[in-house]
């Protein structure tokens, strides 16, 4: 028998993801006249999140669409091919956003926004719900938490926090660098949370692409929560374009 809890989360799953897009569009559609449209696209030898693999250590093509107004309010959707344990036949993720993001001044920015991530290809519950709250210092260095009751799909809580900073060298060159530690329960996943840490050279040959290589590391306590072929050190390059 399915738990209550895990059917309740079934049962409210397509409400909470057309809520969160409703009220992101309602919202912004109020000042059409000023709606910014952007977008994104990248193809990748792996698609790596907050230090683990999510394709396996196979290619990735991404793409996603963001709708923003003159308020700071914003919406937008995100896919990627994924690739988890083979009795959830996952194979895709969409992940829906609704955020609002206001300049303090100068040196400071401030966002604020609600994720819901969604696998619809799967035949067990892995779709969840993140807060995140991210402040940058002159577009350069920026500091993310982000709080789920829900964390990976499990019944339970987890905070992520993020550092991190953007190096440029010249005008077409950088380098990024972040460290992050997530905070898990570890009645559920066996520790109390991992770290793990990356850095990027990123080269913007010609607007709109970007062609960057990322070198990933996570702790011991990564691969004991996912398996060593899912944690630990990889390197991943992509060709990414914005526009």
């Amino acid at each position: 028998m399915i738990p209550v809890s895990k059917r309740l989360r079934e049962a409210r799953a397509p409400l909470i993801t057309a809520i969160l897009a409703a009220i992101g569009l309602m919202a912004i559609g109020r000042e059409a006249s000023a709606v910014d449209l952007t977008g994104n696209a990248a193809i990748g030898t792996d698609y790596v999140w907050r230090g683990t693999t999510q394709t396996q250590g196979d290619p990735t093509v991404q793409a996603g669409v963001k709708v923003a107004g003159e308020s700071g309010l914003y919406a937008s959707i995100w896919a990627s091919n994924v690739e988890f344990a083979p009795e959830t036949r996952a194979s895709s993720e969409l992940d829906f956003t609704v955020g609002w993001t206001k300049a303090l001044n100068d040196d400071w920015t401030v966002d604020v926004n609600a994720v819901r991530y969604q696998y619809p290809s799967t035949t067990v519950d892995l779709d969840w719900t993140e807060l995140n709250g991210t402040i940058t210092y002159r577009s350069h260095y920026w500091l993310s938490l982000g709080y789920s009751s829900e964390a990976l799909g499990y019944d339970a809580d987890g905070t992520y926090a993020l550092l991190g900073a953007k190096l440029p060298v010249t005008d077409t060159f950088r380098f990024e660098a972040a460290v992050g530690h997530y905070f898990l329960d570890d009645a559920v996943v066996a520790k109390d949370g991992y770290s793990h840490g990356l850095v990027s050279a990123v080269w913007a040959f010609k607007a709109p692409f970007e062609a960057r290589l990322t070198a990933h590391a996570t702790d011991s306590n990564a691969k004991t929560i996912f398996g060593d072929d899912v944690a630990g050190s990889r390197v991943e390059a992509a060709l990414q374009a914005s526009f």
